[in-house]
């Protein structure tokens, strides 16, 4: 689907078809900017998996607070994600909705967050907020809906000043450094695309942002990979024959794995954005409420958000070659991988790390034998997938990793250990009283 036809496919849709709400509830408000947003990862050049996990912890975030400051069950999050403090309240006594201050707040995040998107989604979210923010206001008094506004845009410009201080705030050149020294010497990441932008790579100081719920980006580590070699029978040797072998037999049922959790930037909403598909069909399957669904959304987005951050901060100390690298160098000149190998360095696997630490959240909310169908690409032409746990989606989308040619099998496995490390610090903030 291209993003013309796409995105004004999508707001068509939600705004002028079967699915237009005179009043929508909060939760209506919640989900309906999801879509939009899951098109808009889609559509945005700039949104690398790295990056689209932060606007979805952000967005969130916002949302969390939106919810949380109307709702005698839910608890703040400042205090105790780093750094966030001193939120703008609702004053006693006063009459707020709940509906208008949530989408006051998601459109004034979304903006922010999606400034570079494009004119199309740019059209796509004035229309959202105009319309969707009219639908919201429809009946409530002219005094409620103003101060509702208020406080909803103030809650996001208070959580988006607190994300410029994170580090990851100005994303230039789509993400590659205009200068970079790559380091030289056996096993170092070297450039794996023959695109003149990639020849450095991507994002290397994302991995010294700053963290959502973890102490820090070191807070998780990964041993050190298997140590570097080109003698037969070694252990990198080995795992570099597993991928080529792997390559070599594919079955049609590996191949459809592969390419279920490839996600690739403007091809998908990207990894973080496949979770994120995945908990709205399981909210919208239990029927969630806004708060049900602002709380999974929130820690799920903080759980990603802070599993890139630390997968990229040991991509960059370990700064290992990829399997494409090594094997045409030492095993087969002519060794294609199925999927495109990423331009960054190979170990540990980010999709391993984010989809661990995501089932990690997921099945704390959810329950250890929670089964679902994903119908994430059912658009895109890829059959829907079920599983019988998020730990098992989770399995398959790290195994798809090494499926596809562009990991080893030490990098998917650690990788998996270093999510379900960081899922820990999101699952266990406290969100409700």
């Amino acid at each position: 689907m291209d993003t013309v036809r796409g995105i004004v496919a999508l707001v068509v849709g939600l705004l002028m078809g079967g699915q237009a709400m005179a009043r929508p509830s909060p939760d209506d408000v919640l989900h309906t900017n999801t879509r939009l947003v899951l098109e808009l990862v889609r559509h945005t050049p700039s949104y690398s998996p790295p990056v689209a996990s932060r606007a979805f912890a952000y967005l969130y975030i916002t949302a969390f607070e939106a919810v949380a400051g109307g709702s005698t069950k839910l608890r703040s999050l400042q205090g105790q994600l780093n750094g966030l403090s001193g939120l703008p309240q609702r004053r006693p006594g006063q009459d707020y909705d709940d509906a208008v201050v949530l989408q006051a707040a998601l459109s004034a995040a979304m903006a922010e967050l999606f400034f570079n998107t494009g004119p199309t989604g740019q059209r796509a979210l004035d229309r959202m907020a105009e319309h969707l923010g009219a639908d919201a206001s429809e009946g409530v008094g002219a005094e409620t809906a103003d101060r509702s506004r208020a406080l909803g845009q103030d809650l996001a410009t208070h959580i988006l000043e607190w994300a410029k201080k994170d580090g990851g705030h100005v994303v230039e050149n789509m993400g590659f450094p205009l200068e970079y020294s790559l380091a030289k010497g056996p096993g170092a990441w070297t450039p794996t695309s023959r695109i003149v932008q990639q020849q450095l790579p991507l994002l290397p100081e994302w991995g010294s942002n700053r963290s959502f719920a973890m102490p820090d980006a070191a807070a998780c580590p990964t041993p050190a990979p298997p140590a570097y070699s080109e003698e037969p029978g070694s252990r990198f040797m080995e795992e570099a024959i597993e991928v080529l072998e792997t390559r070599r037999r594919l079955t049609d049922e590996q191949r459809t794995v592969a390419r279920f959790w490839s996600d690739d930037p403007m091809l998908s909403p990207t990894p973080p954005g496949h979770w994120i598909s995945i908990a709205q069909q399981v909210l919208d399957a239990e029927d969630a409420d806004e708060e049900r669904r602002a709380e999974v959304l929130a820690k799920l987005s903080i759980a990603m958000a802070d599993a890139f951050i630390g997968c990229w901060h040991e991509k960059f100390r370990f700064n290992l070659i990829r399997p494409v690298t090594y094997i045409r160098a030492h095993l087969d000149p002519g060794f294609e991988p199925m999927l495109i190998t990423p331009p960054f360095p190979e170990y540990p696997s980010g999709h391993s790390t984010q989809s661990a630490a995501a089932a990690v959240v997921l099945t704390d909310l959810f329950g250890e034998d929670y089964s679902f169908t994903d119908a994430t690409h059912v658009d895109d032409g890829l059959p829907a997938r079920s599983f019988s746990s998020f730990q098992e989606a989770a399995l398959e989308a790290a195994e798809s990793r090494l499926l596809g040619g562009i990991h080893f099998r030490s990098a998917v496995e650690q990788g998996l250990d270093q999510g379900r490390c960081i899922g820990a610090y999101a699952s266990n903030l406290r969100t409700r009283h």
